[in-house]
């Protein structure tokens, strides 16, 4: 017997070696969750909002490095896919949305519920189509899932309610090729980026994702040139950790003075699998190589003498035998001293014995009369309790600082987070799929307030699921990156207060446990006991709203502006 549109659609992603399709329920996605009910192998993951799917499976996508899989029924259910898709289309991680839609006679009718899909996912979508007839399938199938994979990016297919039921007519397997080419520039260019780099006496390294699967050759690299290693956020995992004698840690607003240093008083850069977006934090008058394997890449964030299209691990491989050893090893040296004394000192933020050192009274003084939890001691205290192949979550924000600093990407440790789209609200969905992916791996989640609010429903579905994630609440009352901001320009705080009920309180309700941290004392032992406690935990800690994290090159307008902020907002109304 032939089958019907749905169970092909369920047959091939069971194939693909799919094993959760994410979403919200829906009378136009009958046919689809009806045919997963009755397929072992792959399992539906009912969420309480579609956005919440839409990050979760991008969540699986980014860790395994294959498809993701989310559903969102008829109009508002599609709609709510959006932030979430846009966040895997930012990652360049694919995704196949399954849309529903209105009866096919009723299209284009203004029919209850009616949204055009495939112009809503026109901007966020490598490829969209609708399917109007069963005949369609399973090309139709087959050409989302390569275009999302060939493209990594998202792949909407719409299948109206009256679809899904239907037989096909020509019922065959799907044949998806999945296989990509490693490809790597020809012998002029790589000439051409050797005699560059060899013509240098002081080069350093900036390594992004694109990098992780060439760390051998890339560690090879900065032996040979003496370079230090500045590490985008993304490149934490796979390049931090004490077998790397070269990173020097990260550069923008979340980075170090030390590997500003390293950029700004090199004589060559080489860019290896980034396109970190901060043109601020490049430096001026240096000769730059490029590897990535994105033509339209190259070049776009900063002018470039050599632009290597091509995997970066069989790039530096052809590259490798060209290029000479830099005797002389001052730059690295210098740019390493100044990140282990940038270390120590964020060591002593984090040590809750310097809040009773005269330094740390003295600071208290200015940011923490209250002498509330610093956001630094709680990141560096999950970061000693948490397992070495740990994986982390973390909000845009405040959280984000915070994991960057002191949460080491140390043995097989994981990291993902909105680091390209920079929504909020994408820490505890994240984590949901990344604990479904990987149910025997402790799964920690970096939540803001302010995030953690946003998507609060699909706790819920970590409960019903029993998913034992650990979401670490920086509950400082506050949008804190966005106060930070305002300060910087010298505007005073407003808007960024939120008034939070007790997150252990309401977990606690929710049937997760919940605890909560309001005295540096408690600190360790929360901290402990919520990854010592079994299933889902919610650590509700109470931070210190004024927490102040200085970028690694700040400028004197920066500092004129937190200023003024204060002093206008030491006056009545906060007025300037």
């Amino acid at each position: 017997m032939a089958r019907t549109v749905a169970h092909v659609i369920v047959d091939a992603l069971k194939d693909l070696g799919v094993q959760h399709v994410f979403g919200v329920v829906g009378d136009a996605l009958n046919p689809l969750t009806d045919a997963i009910r009755t397929t072992d192998g792959l399992s539906w993951v009912g969420c309480r909002h579609e956005e919440a799917a839409a990050f979760a499976a991008g969540a699986q996508s980014q860790l395994s490095g294959t498809i993701g899989v989310c559903a969102g029924t008829v109009g508002p259910g599609s709609v709510h896919l959006l932030n979430g898709l846009y966040d895997a289309a930012k990652s360049h991680t694919p995704v196949l949305a399954i849309c529903g839609q209105v009866p096919l006679a009723e299209m284009g009718s203004d029919y209850f519920q009616e949204v055009d899909n495939d112009l809503l996912f026109r901007d966020v979508a490598v490829y969209r189509a609708t399917v109007t007839s069963p005949e369609q399938m399973p090309r139709m199938l087959e050409s989302a899932v390569r275009a999302a994979v060939g493209q990594g990016g998202v792949a909407v297919l719409t299948v109206p309610g009256d679809i899904g039921d239907l037989e096909t007519g020509e019922d065959r397997p799907a044949r998806i090729a999945l296989d990509r080419a490693v490809t790597r520039p020809d012998d002029p260019a790589l000439a051409e980026a050797a005699e560059l780099l060899n013509a240098a006496s002081r080069v350093t390294l900036l390594v992004g994702r694109g990098a992780r699967d060439a760390r051998t050759e890339v560690l090879r690299t900065a032996e040979l040139l003496a370079a230090p290693m500045v590490l985008t956020l993304k490149a934490k995992e796979g390049f931090e950790d004490d077998d790397n004698p070269f990173q020097v840690g990260q550069t923008g607003l979340i980075g170090n003075p030390a590997a500003g240093h390293a950029l700004d008083h090199g004589d060559a850069l080489l860019m290896l699998g980034t396109d970190f977006p901060y043109r601020d934090w490049y430096p001026k008058d240096c000769k730059v190589v490029q590897i990535d394997t994105r033509e339209e890449h190259l070049g776009r964030r900063v002018p470039v003498d050599v632009g290597l299209a091509g995997d970066v691990g069989a790039t530096l491989r052809a590259l490798l035998p060209l290029l000479k050893a830099v005797p002389d090893r001052a730059h690295l040296d210098e740019a390493r001293e100044r990140f282990a004394h940038w270390q120590e000192g964020q060591r002593r933020l984090a040590d809750p014995a310097h809040e009773h050192r005269w330094t740390g009274r003295l600071r208290a003084a200015l940011d923490n009369r209250d002498h509330e939890i610093r956001p630094e001691a709680l990141a560096a205290a999950v970061d000693a309790y948490a397992d070495q192949d740990a994986v982390f979550t973390s909000d845009t924000g405040m959280a984000t600082v915070w994991l960057s600093r002191f949460v080491t990407m140390r043995g097989a440790r994981r990291l993902i987070g909105s680091y390209n789209l920079g929504s909020m609200a994408n820490a505890m969905p994240q984590a949901l799929g990344a604990q479904l992916w990987a149910p025997d791996r402790q799964v920690v989640a970096f939540c803001g307030d302010g995030g953690l609010s946003m998507l609060l429903g699909d706790l819920m579905t970590i409960r019903t699921y029993r998913l034992p994630v650990k979401l670490v609440v920086f509950d400082n009352r506050r949008l804190g990156m966005v106060k930070l901001e305002q300060e910087q320009a010298g505007l005073p705080e407003f808007g960024t207060e939120l008034d939070n009920p007790d997150f252990a309180a309401v977990a606690t309700a929710l049937g997760i446990t919940g605890i909560r941290v309001t005295d540096p004392a408690d600190l360790h032992d929360s901290v402990r006991r919520a990854f010592d406690t079994p299933g889902p935990v919610l650590l509700d800690v109470l931070t210190n709203p004024e927490e102040v994290a200085v970028p690694g090159k700040p400028t004197v307008a920066q500092g004129w502006g937190f200023a003024m902020a204060k002093v206008k907002e030491a006056l009545p109304g906060g007025a300037g």
